[in-house]
């Protein structure tokens, strides 16, 4: 028998035992530790970007400043004015007819359209002149609508506004997305305008690209920042440049480029290839890097963009013709390894001893995490050789893991294939290499990471957000790798067609890829841009008045006999069917449901309308979405009509919050009728619901961690939904 003093005894040893840490990573953890608000690296995010060119089927869109300039003087013509009132099917022309304009300033984004302006003052000046008038345009016609806004009809209002997004949206690529990256490619590059070689103003424009794509994206990751840039060569050309180069004093530079064990700033690395046609290849990586636990969003670029302008090498480089190129970068927050150079991607398959040899250049870019780094490391360093001791990131194991099947004499794609077959979690990856010049290497798997393909007139762009690829192309499909993981495969060779795109699942069942599976975006690089701001959050912070106004737009209308104001809302946002049961009393509970900053909100909106109604006998509530779906939702076979006298109102600024969309799935089930107050046109949750309000324009994406002007416009979206229901 255990004295009762004993078991005390031991009860207090083992409490006091227990470590106790905050904010600690599992995998960092002593044993017997208590861990307070844990670090969860499968929470953290990334942000991957690559490109590769391709052929193309159509010859690039002619784009002449003169007849655009002559669409935009029509425009004119067919705007609002205060005396004649609106003749809305001509309004600016049309939707169509924008359209049209929208699409011939696109194709300034062609490489041989974009050469062509980038060569030409004149043109530039024409086009410069064309933007002052846009501006002006856009000016003139935003203030007449704001006038007379009250006096209109919702279709009318609607539409006018639409109109003048959509002008904004021309004026913007116009401005930013043409003339600005004139300036920093021109910025990046030294005397492209005396390269023999168009292809050598092509190489910056591609470079340019996926600097702004993962300055874009470092509001998911800034403590670090890498590009791979990959060019093949015939063996003749190559050796061309190495004449250059040594005519240039360039060799030191070549020198202690390619001299490092560890994929850091400034490495070269250069490999000869022999496809099976008996050619003579020759590859040249440049690799750029930067790394800092303290600094500033677009600090990282910054340096990156500094790096490629200085190097001579590179420069030169440029002038020489290619077969091949592509180009890898990313932007991280460190979850496994140490904030260094060394730790940031790309990470190549360089091993420790060089004896060992390599089969070639593979340079691999991660998001999310390898769950069983640990084991394959240890595997693999029993076959083969210790990981260089400056090197702790995952990331590293999947080159070497690829390269593990190479030796094993399988193809590139096999080996690609079946090392991302090994990696336990969920992640994105990217990879480019010497064996397969031209190529971009895709994997995504499991719920928390994504992978958006652009299809441009004459390029792809891969990232892992949508607002990465934006700037380049409207177009675009999303990987679905969440139950079975997806490959995906670009070419160079290819036409563009999504049809040629090669791709599987990670057993290797084929995937088609068909038209169907491609999207449209809503959003431009207009909605995500961070402007002269040093950070997003202040930009959110400075944003939000005109995220409140935008949100109100459209919403009332004043009466001229009354002299009152009265709130309008569409069929889009209340349809019939709810008008009928909230006028006749069949509601009789109301949710209003979100997660973080929109759970808040929805305590406000649910506040908000109690106090409208008075004292009508409605059960207003507001929950975590989380809690209405654990707690409040009856299951079993008779559940379907449960809910039938419930209003849920689902708020949420990304549309995608799972919490949020399961629950609205759940009350959907039992019968309840459901709104969204959301921020993001064709978002998830815009197609679950029964109508949706939308905050601000619908596209007025907030990109900082702290909502701010987003939590403003849900409780405007609020206030104007309670409003309307009290005055039914």
């Amino acid at each position: 028998m255990i004295k009762p003093v004993t078991l005390f005894s031991n009860l207090m040893k083992r409490l006091f035992s227990i470590h106790v840490e905050f904010g600690k990573s599992l995998f960092q953890a002593k044993e017997n530790t208590l861990i307070f608000f844990p670090d969860h690296p499968h929470t953290v995010c990334c942000g991957i970007s690559a490109f590769v060119a391709f052929k193309g089927k159509t010859r690039p869109i002619e784009s002449d400043p003169d007849s655009l300039r002559k669409m935009i003087d029509a425009l004119r013509s067919n705007g609002l004015a205060l005396e004649t009132g609106v003749d809305l099917e001509n309004f600016l022309g049309g939707a169509d007819f924008l359209n049209q304009i929208f699409e011939k300033c696109q194709a300034y984004k062609q490489e041989k359209n974009f050469c062509d302006l980038f060569l030409s003052s004149e043109k530039k000046e024409r086009l410069f002149s064309i933007i002052q008038k846009m501006d002006q345009l856009i000016n003139e016609q935003t203030g007449l609508f704001k006038r007379q806004v009250s006096s209109l009809s919702a279709k009318e209002a609607d539409i006018i506004s639409s109109r003048l997004e959509r002008l904004r949206d021309i004026c913007w690529c116009l401005k930013k997305e043409i003339m600005e990256n004139l300036s920093a490619i021109d910025n990046l590059a030294i005397d492209l305008d005396n390269t023999p070689h168009v292809s050598g103003l092509t190489i910056f424009k591609r470079i340019n690209a996926v600097l702004n794509s993962i300055d874009r994206l470092e509001v998911r990751g800034r403590d670090s920042a890498g590009i791979s840039i990959l060019f093949t060569f015939t063996k003749e050309a190559f050796e061309h440049f190495r004449e250059g180069l040594i005519k240039a004093g360039l060799t030191e530079r070549l020198k202690q480029g390619t001299n490092h064990l560890v994929l850091g700033n400034n490495s070269i690395t250069i490999n000869d290839t022999f496809p099976e046609n008996g050619e003579h290849f020759v590859t040249i990586s440049f690799v750029y890097k930067f790394a800092a636990e303290i600094g500033s969003l677009g600090d990282n670029v910054a340096f990156i963009r500094s790096q490629i302008k200085n190097d001579l090498m590179l420069q030169l480089l440029a002038r020489y013709p290619f077969v091949a190129n592509s180009i890898s970068a990313h932007t991280r927050w460190a979850s496994v390894g140490d904030i260094t150079v060394a730790n940031c991607h790309p990470q190549d398959n360089t091993p420790t001893d060089r004896e060992i040899g390599k089969t070639g250049i593979i340079h691999v870019c991660l998001n999310g995490d390898i769950d069983n780094y640990l084991e394959l490391k240890t595997e693999y360093e029993a076959q083969y050789d210790k990981i260089h001791g400056d090197i702790n990131t995952d990331t590293k194991l999947i080159p070497l893991q690829i390269e593990h099947y190479l030796k094993n004499n399988y193809s590139i794609q096999e080996a690609f294939r079946l090392a991302v077959n090994d990696f336990d979690g969920s992640h994105a990856i990217s990879m480019h290499t010497d064996l397969a010049p031209g190529k971009l290497f895709l994997a995504q798997k499991g719920s928390g990471q994504a992978i958006f393909v652009g299809i441009a007139k004459d390029h792809y762009i891969a990232a892992s957000e949508l607002y990465g690829i934006v700037e380049e192309t409207q177009e675009y499909f999303k990987l679905n790798g969440e139950d079975r993981g997806q490959i995906v495969i670009l070419d160079q060779d290819s036409t563009g067609d999504v049809s040629e795109i090669q791709s599987v699942f990670y057993d290797n069942e084929q995937i088609p890829m068909t038209r169907d599976l491609l999207m449209t975006s809503q959003i431009t690089s207009r909605d995500i841009d961070r402007q002269n701001f040093s950070h997003y959050f202040l930009k959110e912070i400075f944003e939000a008045p005109d995220s409140v106004e935008k949100t109100l737009e459209n919403k009332w209308k004043h009466s001229q006999t009354t002299g009152l104001y009265k709130t309008v809302l569409d069929e889009t946002v209340i349809p019939k069917a709810l008008e009928d049961d909230l006028k006749h009393d069949r509601i009789k509970t109301v949710y209003f449901i979100g997660q973080g900053t929109a759970g808040v909100a929805a305590q406000g909106c649910a506040d908000l309308l109690n106090f409208y109604l008075g004292d009508k006998k409605i059960n207003i509530r507001a929950l975590k979405s989380s809690e209405l779906s654990g707690f409040c939702i009856v299951e079993g076979d008779n559940q379907k009509n449960t809910m039938a006298s419930t209003l849920v109102v689902a708020i949420s600024q990304s549309g995608t919050t799972t919490d949020t969309n399961r629950t609205v799935d759940m009350v959907k089930a039992c019968g309840a009728r459901t709104l969204a107050i959301v921020n993001r046109r064709d978002s998830d949750l815009t197609f679950k619901t029964d109508g949706v309000l939308y905050t601000s324009s619908g596209r007025d994406i907030e990109m900082s961690v702290a909502s701010t002007k987003a939590f403003y416009s849900q409780i405007t979206a609020g206030a104007v939904l309670g409003l309307h229901i009290a005055g039914m």
